[in-house]
């Protein structure tokens, strides 16, 4: 499992490594401060030991990059909040189909539908199902029922 942090960050740790290494402090003590396991402190010291510090440089993260870039991220989390319906949409409902029309039209990227959920959760975006609501519903009648009937017919606690 890959540890928490940037690149950069786990690189930073490492380095701390090496240093309180040349310093002569313990493994374990490396490790309990550090709040890393032994082994990794003591594979870092190989490391560092065969190939210097090179070997403990943070390396590019794999994969291919995304398609949109953070600003075109921005632009995109906006629209999202201004509605489905501003989009052009009947209903104000994003789904994922609706999601990837919007960002074909706005920046002409093809993402598959089935990889808008991904792209969205990266974007500190969740899953939501709307609350289904009655069409016939009236909220005045609610709102007069909670405050007049309700309290009329609330059991009163015995005294």
């Amino acid at each position: 499992m890959r540890p928490y942090g940037s690149p950069a960050q786990l690189e930073q740790r490492r380095l701390e490594a090496v240093a309180l290494f040349e310093k002569g402090v313990a493994p374990v003590d490396i490790a309990r401060k550090l709040g890393v396991g032994r082994r990794s402190v003591r594979r870092w010291k190989a490391s560092f030991l065969k190939e210097g510090q090179e070997a403990i440089r943070a390396k590019p993260v794999p994969g291919r990059p995304s398609k949109l870039d953070p600003r075109d991220k921005k632009n995109l989390e906006k629209a999202l909040l201004r509605g489905a319906s501003s989009a052009g949409f009947s209903t104000d409902l994003w789904t994922c189909p609706r999601v990837a029309d919007l960002i074909r039209q706005k920046f002409g990227v093809e993402y598959h539908e089935r990889y808008v959920p991904r792209l969205l959760r990266s974007m500190g975006w969740s899953p939501q199902k709307p609350e289904r609501m009655a069409r016939e519903r009236d909220e005045e009648a609610i709102r007069r029922w909670v405050k007049v009937d309700w309290p009329r017919l609330k059991k009163k606690p015995a005294i």
